[in-house]
């Protein structure tokens, strides 16, 4: 019973089965007639070696065949012949189906033009009584035929937009790795540059090595991580540690204050956000930071985190040479973008009064 239940959600199968049906119902119609018909009763068999060798033809070739078919097996019908009209709708049924035009009409027509045939000769050159019934079965078989095509389609576009949603989903894993990679293995090692360079001056070049390899070994740790993802996209992304506002102050800003800059740094005690907000608000902070270290030649930084109404403001700010007179988006920055409007706030990089750069960016609190 499984078998036949994902047998019959295949369009392309039920297609298949609905031809084979139609064709024997178009065989033992068209060869069990024996008299009642326009024309000699064997002129009927002729439309099952036409149908066969049209298969072999291509699908608008055999639109048209199937609906000349379709009409004359309907116009030489009659009233003691109406079984013939079950031929005309499988014939219909079958022209409709293999049409590729987005609106298809030519099998219906060709039924409809027999039908009225049938009914113009029954009506005016035999004088009997109407004869309407081919119109119901080449109708009836257009109807079956647009809703198969119907379901079909309508197969096709869950079945694409299932294949689009899963690529979304894998994209925006990918952005989220690779902005985590950035974010991570970036303020690492840039971390340990600052350190190595720092070690050239001080007068213990050990302690230096060894912040280094601290350093190294945090990077791997997360690189780690981040790999377990790339092996099993399904996973979510999770890091060895997941980080609080005060590592601001005792992490992100060290490498800062190592070349000789002030770090001041300010954060609300309850600023109203939650886990992802935190971990957004953490981000921004050690691209801004780390920007910094590598570009704005500073000598203080500022960085404050408050709440403000239903916002928590995130402010990080220096007294460095200032924006670039052409700034470029690199991946830093747009890791900032996608981070902020993921969490459904809003941020600038602007020039700071008195000289410097300004990020800031405004993160909904949580609801309480």
């Amino acid at each position: 019973m499984t078998g036949i239940r994902e047998r019959l959600r295949d369009p392309g199968q039920v297609r298949r089965l609905a031809y084979a049906a139609v064709a024997l119902i178009i065989a033992a119609v068209v060869t069990t007639v024996e008299g009642g018909v326009s024309v000699p009763a064997g002129w009927a068999w002729l439309v099952l070696p036409v149908g066969l060798g049209a298969m072999a033809l291509r699908p608008r070739y055999r639109t048209l065949i199937f609906a000349v078919c379709a009409g004359f097996v309907a116009i030489v019908s009659t009233g003691e012949s109406v079984q013939l009209g079950l031929a005309a709708a499988g014939l219909v049924f079958v022209s409709v189906c293999e049409d590729l035009a987005r609106h298809p009409w030519l099998g219906w027509v060709g039924g409809l033009i027999g039908a009225a045939g049938a009914f113009t000769m029954e009506l005016g050159l035999n004088g009997r009584g109407l004869y309407e019934q081919p119109f119901f079965f080449v109708t009836a078989g257009y109807l079956l035929a647009i809703l198969l095509r119907s379901w079909s389609h309508g197969y096709a576009l869950s079945r694409e937009t299932d294949e689009l949603r899963g690529q979304a989903i894998w994209l925006e894993q990918r952005t989220n790795l690779a902005r985590e990679l950035h974010d991570v293995v970036g303020h690492h090692v840039t971390a340990m540059v600052v350190q190595a360079e720092a070690g050239q001056l001080n007068e213990d070049p050990g302690a230096a090595l060894r912040a280094v390899a601290d350093s190294g070994r945090t990077a791997l740790s997360e690189l780690d991580a981040l790999v377990v993802h790339l092996r099993d996209p399904s996973a979510a992304i999770a890091l060895s540690a997941s980080p609080r506002l005060f590592d601001i102050d005792e992490l992100l800003a060290q490498p800062l204050r190592q070349q000789g800059v002030t770090v001041r740094v300010e954060l609300d005690p309850e600023p109203g956000l939650d886990e992802i907000g935190v971990l957004t608000a953490y981000r921004i902070a050690q691209e801004a930071l780390t920007n910094i270290s590598r570009h704005a030649k500073a000598t203080a930084v500022w960085v404050e985190l408050v709440r403000i109404g239903d916002y928590a403001r995130l402010r990080v700010s220096d007294d460095g040479i200032g924006m670039p007179r052409a700034p470029t988006s690199g991946s830093g920055l747009l890791g900032i973008g996608e981070r902020v409007l993921a969490h459904g706030g809003s941020w600038e990089l602007s020039q700071r009064p008195g000289g410097g750069t300004m990020v800031q960016a405004n993160l909904p609190v949580a609801n309480t």
